[in-house]
């Protein structure tokens, strides 16, 4: 009986670990560039799969300089204020979450911590997000890398622009602008129209006026010679 227990107690000691994230890189060196990073997320839900994985990036990474690598299929990255979330068509139950990500550069650090918070398709979530503190690990540790030292002569690198370009004017704007700039168009094309068409009125009346003056002079002036031969 003390020999089954004992290797009953040895089995038990060697079972799996609780599920967990985990974390490896291809180069695992301070100041590395174009680093692959490949996360694990150990599937824990009896009745669902994992949606989305949301990573809080550590210090000296900015999240514009992370890209997504090899990922379950359908599923896409979106940047955070603080990291990014990769997710998708939720995977199937027991089915572990592996993805892969391209950073420009790690940070000059011995380890680097990425928090990482779980979701599954039947809406429970993981968090694992504490670090060891007193030497003690952590009960939901957070995906950690340790780092070997940086190689002689590298620098940190400048951080991608981050800022985003002005805006153009939305269509509805353009629009207005275009519409009013017409108008103001048309509407000067018809004030010309409209004064050309009053000066040329104008000019006609006169004319008509000058000529019935004319013929009523020149009427009076006949009947007046005629009258004054008539008498003589």
């Amino acid at each position: 009986m003390t020999g089954a227990a004992a290797l009953t107690s040895v089995l038990a000691l060697a079972g799996p670990a609780a599920a967990h994230a985990e974390v490896e890189a291809d180069k695992a060196q301070a100041l590395a560039e174009n680093v692959t990073l490949t996360f694990v997320s150990e599937a824990e839900s009896a009745s669902g799969g994992f949606r989305e994985v949301r990573v809080v990036l550590p210090e000296g990474i900015a999240p514009a300089d992370v890209s997504l690598g090899k990922a379950p299929k359908g599923w896409r990255l979106k940047v955070t204020d603080d990291g990014y979330v990769v997710g998708g068509p939720a995977l199937k139950t027991g089915v572990d979450a592996e993805y892969q990500v391209r950073v420009r550069q790690l940070p000059d650090a011995d380890e680097v911590a990425f928090k990482t918070v779980e979701t599954y398709s039947d809406g429970e979530i993981s968090r694992w997000i504490e670090l060891p503190k007193d030497g003690q690990e952590a009960e939901q540790p957070a995906p950690l890398l340790k780092l070997k030292a940086a190689a002689p002569g590298a620098t940190p690198v400048a951080p991608s622009p981050s800022a985003s370009p002005t805006p153009s004017p939305t269509p509805s704007a353009a629009a207005s602008t275009t519409t009013a700039t017409a108008d103001a168009s048309t509407a000067a094309e018809a004030g010309e129209k409209k004064d050309d068409d009053g000066s040329s009125t104008g000019l006609l009346v006169g004319g008509a006026i000058a000529a019935v003056l004319v013929l009523g002079g020149g009427a009076w002036w006949l009947t007046k010679r005629r009258a004054s031969a008539t008498g003589g």
